[in-house]
């Protein structure tokens, strides 16, 4: 009987091991550029951060946290953007993406304060640099919000490193 238990406890751990290798979490951490749709339209350079639980290889859910700030040309423009939905990812050394979000976004603007639902469509390519290091040469957006009371498509656009986990 308890060979019997050892083995099916031998198969259960053998089997968690390759669900894990199948999965896991992603991070990444970079800069990004936005440009912010509103009257008059400004670009906003700012920090990016997105984590990703990867049920397989190929499919996760993202969670994506962006903000932005007046360059020093436009210092009063500022944006927000909390975010989440699936990614698609292809496991390879040079790996495309792709993304749907959704969730809410705030902006300022000349003092101005507006807050909306805020989408995002979009991905871009990661570049594997070490086995559990990635480049994200590049991720393009576009945003979509209803900043005062204003359909407005935002063009983002984002470069870091994302971490594996």
């Amino acid at each position: 009987m308890a060979r019997r238990f050892l083995i099916l406890l031998g198969f259960l751990l053998l089997f968690s091991v390759s669900a894990k290798a199948q999965g896991g979490a992603d991070l990444f951490a970079g800069f990004s550029y936005e440009h912010l749709g509103t009257s008059p339209a400004r670009n906003l350079g700012g920090v990016e951060v997105t984590g990703q639980y990867k049920f397989t290889d190929w499919f996760g859910i993202a969670a994506d946290l962006d903000a932005q700030f007046g360059l020093p040309s436009q210092p009063d423009g500022r944006t927000i953007h909390f975010m989440a939905g699936p990614q698609l990812s292809f496991p390879t050394r040079i790996s495309p993406f792709f993304h749907v979000l959704a969730g809410v976004g705030h902006a300022s603007d000349n003092g101005l304060i507006s807050t909306s639902f805020s989408g995002a469509i979009g991905g871009g390519i990661n570049m594997r640099v070490a086995p559990l290091i990635s480049w994200r040469i590049v991720q393009v957006d576009d945003v979509i919000t209803r900043f005062y009371g204003t359909v407005e498509h935002s063009p983002r656009i984002s470069t870091g490193f994302v971490f594996r986990f």
